[in-house]
């Protein structure tokens, strides 16, 4: 039987993975500020990319370092830029990345379809098919709980509350996403997620050998430095 990675290794990945994750969330603190201001009270989508970073136990004053410094820049060569395709099965894709170099960042993120039996489409090729909506999720076992954040929620101007299985959606169009959020937290309660998302309108069923390349294919997509979110419409077997 082979051995599996020593705890050394693991933690070397974990390290990794963490350091790529602070990298852009701290790059998603520099385009929020430098965009709307560096006061989170002014900027809906400061305040989010806060929240999401301390959730991530980012220190404080990290944060405030990226907020002041991209505030007070000038001409910066950082851009959003969005990619669109498709993975194996009819699966759309869409990927966000921030770059200050699209040769690079395209070439990566074509070499990403390609390997996994992808394809990289053109602008707007499926990016009809998502809906950008701010989402919060939430594990919850208590029904009178449930029916305040429901209260709450909607009083705010959520568009839609579900609840399946234990885990409650919060569903907001993105101009009330803060003013829903900021109504939530009164409850105290940890999020599984809270983000501006892009939801599609329907989803392709993916099975076998076709899930898992749709899995890995948003696996090394994820794992690109320049690449902040990756979107699929795949449901994948449950």
């Amino acid at each position: 039987m082979g051995r599996g990675p020593s705890i050394a290794n693991r933690k070397g990945a974990s390290d990794a993975q963490r350091g790529r994750l602070f990298t852009k969330l701290i790059r998603e603190i520099s385009m929020a500020a430098r965009q709307g201001g560096a006061d989170p009270d002014n900027n809906g989508r400061l305040s989010l990319a806060i929240s999401r970073a301390l959730a991530q136990n980012m220190p404080k004053d990290t944060i405030e370092r990226a907020t002041k410094r991209a505030a007070g820049e000038g001409a910066d060569a950082t851009q959003e830029i969005r990619y669109e395709g498709y993975a194996p099965g009819g699966v759309a894709v869409m990927v966000d990345c921030m770059t200050d170099n699209p040769t690079r960042t395209v070439a990566e993120v074509r070499h990403a379809f390609s390997k996994m039996g992808g394809s990289l489409g053109t602008s707007g090729s499926v990016a009809y098919m998502f809906t950008e909506q701010g989402q919060l999720l939430l594990e919850l076992d208590d029904p009178a709980v449930e029916e305040k954040l429901l209260e709450l929620a909607l009083e705010a101007g959520a568009d839609d509350v579900i609840s399946d299985g234990g885990i409650v959606e919060v569903v907001a169009a993105p101009a009330q996403f803060a003013a829903v959020k900021a109504a939530v937290d009164t409850l105290g309660l940890p999020y599984l997620e809270a983000a501006v998302v892009q939801r599609p309108a329907t989803t392709v069923a993916v099975q076998g050998e076709d899930a898992e390349r749709v899995a890995k294919l948003v696996e090394r997509l994820e794992e690109l430095d320049d690449v902040q979110s990756v979107y699929a419409n795949a449901d994948w077997p449950g």
